[in-house]
């Protein structure tokens, strides 16, 4: 369904329609829409809504995205797959900094309201209602787990009026996420940004500054492999430190091969076993029963 009755936000150019890659992604989204999966049979009350990675350029619309609701609703668990914005022209950086670029965490903020809002529609206890992406749906995560006490559009309906702060955060190998990386994120664009931060700041373990990590920040999960050559352990580890600097219950898994887009897709290396630790996790924070 869509997520906005009228005009998106922010609007901006596009290359041209929707397309569905051949890979199983989808580039040019301009409408973003969200997919509910309800679980069948048990429920726990508990809700997800996934983020799929693309480098805010595309979405991995099945390996990040359908493949993950598949797991998650034999749990018990309703599944919310947003389709966000990425039209990959103009003259924004790809992910970022806000709120330059807010498109696709105005599309997050307003689907996490959505969701509160249909909570009991849903069978969905509105208290347990987290988020969780990959790569740059992993960054988003982030972004969602810091944006939620103001939208960064002026409400539409009563769905606005609701708090889109996730009760929980999962992180799959995300990027943009260290002073280094924002930094890189700020000069991509046709126009350029300053990413402005202490000068003694560590630049690779040092949070982007477009992150504020609080104290209200959702209990978090990470997880990354130390060989990922897409987005570097450092953003992953600036988070980290972040969130035990502010107080914020993480949990956090590296390992040392997997490297980066793997998804739920077995592999012969450990750290294909990622969801069963998620699942263990949303049972000791009180989600899911353990």
């Amino acid at each position: 369904m869509p997520i906005w009755p009228g005009t998106v936000p922010d609007p901006q150019p596009v290359a041209g329609p929707e397309v569905a890659t051949t890979s199983g992604g989808v580039t040019n989204v301009t409408r973003p829409a969200m997919t509910v999966y309800s679980p069948k049979g048990k429920n726990t009350g508990a809700a997800v809504v996934v983020f799929p990675g693309g480098g805010y350029q595309m979405l991995a619309i099945d390996l990040e995205g359908t493949e993950v609701c598949d797991w998650l609703t034999p749990k018990g668990i309703t599944c919310v797959l947003l389709k966000y914005r990425v039209t990959d022209v103009g003259e924004y950086p790809k992910s970022g900094p806000y709120p330059e670029s807010p498109m696709a965490l105005e599309d997050a903020q307003r689907t996490v309201g959505l969701v509160r809002f249909h909570a009991s529609e849903w069978h969905i206890d509105p208290h347990k209602i987290g988020v969780l992406g990959f790569s740059a749906g992993g960054h988003l995560s982030a972004a969602m787990s810091s944006y939620f006490a103001k939208r960064l559009y002026s409400p539409v309906d009563a769905a606005d009026k609701e708090s889109c702060r996730p009760d929980f955060a999962v992180a799959i190998y995300p990027g943009h996420l260290s002073i280094a990386a924002a930094e890189w994120d700020a000069k991509q664009g046709t126009k350029k940004f300053v990413v402005h931060h202490s000068v003694n700041a560590d630049r690779h373990l040092g949070l982007n500054p477009d992150i504020p990590v609080t104290s209200k920040t959702p209990p978090t999960f990470l997880l990354q492999a130390e060989d990922d050559h897409v987005d570097n352990v450092d953003d992953w580890l600036a988070y980290y430190i972040a969130l035990k600097k502010a107080g914020v219950p993480v949990e956090m898994h590296l390992y040392a091969q997997g490297g980066h887009a793997f998804g739920l897709r077995r592999t012969r290396f450990p750290i294909t076993g990622w969801p069963q630790l998620v699942e263990t996790w949303l049972g000791t924070i009180g989600m899911i029963p353990e």
